[in-house]
């Protein structure tokens, strides 16, 4: 994972922290950023939040974002993404959320469909982005941009 062990050692040289928000990655972005030594001095949380309820609670998502624009949304990424920051207190957050399949999509949303968001300081940055294959694929896809809109916030 050449994208994350380059954030995590840009977040480790710039004593940078950093916490992840993810649904549909579950974990995936954080455990790629922990295989890099020295990165327990930046992580500063993960969050988990595969249902509404975890992403309002444990977020600050609104329960209004999500009904005006889906869970699968620019919007819900951003939110995501500020409320982990504010939450954690990191410098640098990272959100995923998604639809990896198999099942779940429709014509509107379709398997593969991921938003990833990254808030960094004053800043925050969505993109949206349908993968092919299958549902670790997009996972493994959708970790990677993150990291990757990471970077380029960072690197500002």
């Amino acid at each position: 994972m050449l994208t994350a062990d380059a954030l995590a050692s840009l977040l480790i040289k710039k004593k940078i922290t950093v916490t992840t928000a993810e649904s549909a990655t579950a974990g995936m972005i954080a455990s790629y950023l922990a295989d890099t030594p020295g990165m327990s001095d930046c992580m500063k949380e993960a969050y988990v939040t595969y249902s509404d309820e975890a992403k309002e609670e444990l977020l600050g998502v609104k329960p209004g974002t999500i009904s005006a624009h889906t869970v699968y949304s620019h919007e819900v990424a951003a939110e995501m993404a500020e409320g982990a920051r504010r939450a954690s207190g990191a410098d640098l957050a990272l959100s995923v959320t998604g639809i990896a399949g198999p099942g779940g999509g429709s014509d509107i949303q379709p398997v593969g469909l991921v938003y990833v968001g990254a808030s960094y300081k004053d800043r925050t940055v969505t993109r949206k982005y349908i993968f092919s294959g299958d549902r670790n694929r997009v996972r493994r896809k959708a970790a990677i941009e993150a990291c990757r809109l990471g970077l380029a916030l960072v690197i500002k």
